[in-house]
């Protein structure tokens, strides 16, 4: 494991960690004085927020975490009994430059299918990444290395996290219609007018399944016809697979979109996650929203119930002993609108 420490002096103290100035003779504090804080992330500030709370009756449901009915959190039988098989084994050598051959070799035929043709005639470059976080940034990285000029659309919504990555990564970004608040479905004809008017060879995120924050996905039929647009326009598609096994409980149904690319064709790029899947990162099992900021504002000062402000709740953090607190919570901030 590798750190990065550093020291500012302050007017309490002159004392620093190393036995002489690395940075010349300039104070460590005008180096970085132009430094700001960055932003709390929004789920994770509703978690600082609710821990500072006192009140018994709190509740939380901002953060997405497999949980029981006490509100404790929950570790998958599979899950432990991966532990129990490599307990007393040793990680602590270097792993090769593209992570664990064998992790990577497993984690390619969930997404391509156990007999991809794909992967036996080792068509697919792929490298172990830190969850999906890890695996966009990467990419976005790579787009912007090896395709400059390019940018890249997402659709309306997303997971806020695929803007900062891409921006981070500098590359330039557009929408495409995906949510129609109305019907509360997908607006198809909107996103397939953007895909058609974007230009020849434009990279596109897409959601595989379980989209965030909708829930909404594409039929089979409408992937199809998404898949043959791409062709015709010669689109790049880069899938953001984080819910596998989630949307219809198969693995196989749920990498469906990605597999119609593949026979269509297409020449793709995948991130996948283990992080809500198997419980390893905490998971948004639901998600609840007809509630405005400042309905959220109310139900946290008046009734101790955090969230983030969009309205998303983690049905996680609902349990048997807070469903009918939350329940009457929601409908006094609510019943006036």
């Amino acid at each position: 494991m590798a750190m990065m420490a550093m020291t500012i002096r302050n007017s309490a103290s002159r004392r620093t960690m190393m036995s002489r100035p690395i940075f010349g003779s300039r104070s460590m504090s005008s180096w970085w004085k132009n430094v700001e804080p960055a932003p709390k992330d929004p789920i994770l500030g509703v978690t600082e927020a609710f821990l500072a709370d006192p009140s018994p009756d709190k509740v939380n449901v901002g953060v997405g975490a497999y949980r029981d009915d006490n509100g404790k959190p929950v570790v998958l039988d599979c899950v432990r009994e991966a532990e129990r098989r490599i307990a007393g084994t040793s990680f602590m050598e270097y792993l090769p430059m593209g992570g664990s051959v064998k992790m990577v070799e497993e984690t390619l035929k969930l997404a391509y299918g156990d007999n991809s043709q794909f992967i036996k005639d080792k068509r697919i470059a792929a490298v172990q990444s830190l969850s999906g976080t890890g695996a966009c940034r990467l990419f976005a990285d790579f787009q912007k290395r090896f395709c400059p000029a390019s940018q890249i659309y997402i659709p309306v919504p997303t997971w806020s996290n695929h803007h900062n990555i891409w921006r981070d990564a500098q590359v330039p970004q557009k929408t495409y219609h995906y949510y129609h608040p109305e019907t509360k479905g997908l607006d198809f004809k909107g996103l397939m007018d953007d895909v058609k008017n974007a230009p020849e060879g434009s990279f596109f995120l897409l959601h595989a399944c379980a989209h965030n924050p909708t829930g909404v996905d594409p039929t089979e039929e409408q992937w199809r016809e998404i898949s043959q647009l791409f062709k015709a326009k010669k689109h790049f598609a880069f899938f953001d697979m984080a819910y596998q096994g989630f949307a219809s409980g198969d693995p196989a149904r749920d990498a469906k979109s990605i597999r119609i690319f593949l026979e269509d064709g297409h020449h793709i790029g995948i991130s996948q996650s283990y992080a809500k899947n198997m419980g390893l990162y905490g998971q948004r099992v639901g998600c609840l929203s007809g509630l405005t900021p400042e309905q959220v504002d109310r139900l946290t000062s008046e009734y101790h119930i955090y969230m983030t402000r969009n309205g998303r709740i983690s049905m996680a953090g609902v349990t048997t002993g807070n469903v009918g607190y939350l329940a009457n919570a929601i409908h006094e901030v609510t019943k006036s609108s």
